[in-house]
């Protein structure tokens, strides 16, 4: 059962997780605007500013390391701006809803009437001062089980709304404003079995080579020749 009278054990129960350290989620879920009003909590600095320092890095690291696994045909250029997507304070705010915390938040009393408890900003600090916090209470193993299946989920919706920009329309943006041409791409190679095919694309423009890729599909490749093409222009 949860504790009604305790909100953090809401979170705890969206994050499946038992806090050893129930001080650690109580600092994360403080705004500097309570600790403010409540001196005799523990003062001014009594808030989750450093626990949001530490979980933002925390939360850096795993979906930079989780993307490299998961996206293995995806360039630097791809993964750094599906990771910027993933990290981003709207994406994280959404995160903040599903565990729960605007409820859970303690605010002072003139940012909770000043809306506060729904403020991007704010529920973005408090979700990585979380991390930060579980990260503290049961090392990275207990923050990542918890965390893949959501932003697992956010990456697939991401991509399939390509609510990111890829290489090949930030080139083709770029080609078409700079040169009028509109780039073309071809497949020059194709190698191994059929269970791990690698595939070879070249992107030109006025039929010269600018970029050249790899990648397990044909469309993988054609991506990696933009970002290819990308680089040599700095873009």
């Amino acid at each position: 059962m949860v504790d009604v009278e305790d909100p953090s054990a809401v979170v705890q129960q969206q994050l499946g997780y038992s806090f050893e350290r129930a001080d650690l989620l109580r600092l994360a879920l403080t705004h500097p605007s309570y600790a403010h009003e409540h001196p005799d909590e523990g003062g001014e600095e009594h808030h989750n500013q450093r626990l949001e320092f530490l979980g933002d890095a925390v939360l850096d690291f795993l979906v930079a390391a989780w993307l490299y696994s998961r996206y293995p045909d995806f360039p630097e250029g791809p993964l750094t701006r599906l990771r910027a997507t993933l990290v981003r304070t709207s994406t994280l705010s959404r995160l903040a809803n599903d565990l729960g915390l605007p409820w859970a938040l303690r605010l002072g009393h003139g940012e909770e009437e000043s809306g506060g408890r729904t403020r991007s900003a704010n529920l973005c600090d408090a979700l990585e001062a979380t991390v930060g916090a579980l990260y503290l209470d049961g090392g990275l193993e207990a923050v990542w089980p918890r965390l893949e299946p959501w932003f697992d989920r956010e990456a697939r919706k991401i991509l399939s709304a390509e609510s990111y920009v890829d290489a090949k329309s930030r080139f083709q943006e770029w080609a078409q404003a700079e040169t009028g041409v509109t780039p073309t791409y071809r497949i020059t190679g194709e190698e191994g079995p059929d269970h791990a095919k690698r595939f070879t694309a070249q992107v030109l423009l006025d039929g010269r080579v600018v970029g050249e890729g790899m990648g397990s599909s044909k469309r993988a490749a054609e991506q990696s020749a933009a970002e290819q093409a990308l680089c040599a222009i700095s873009l």
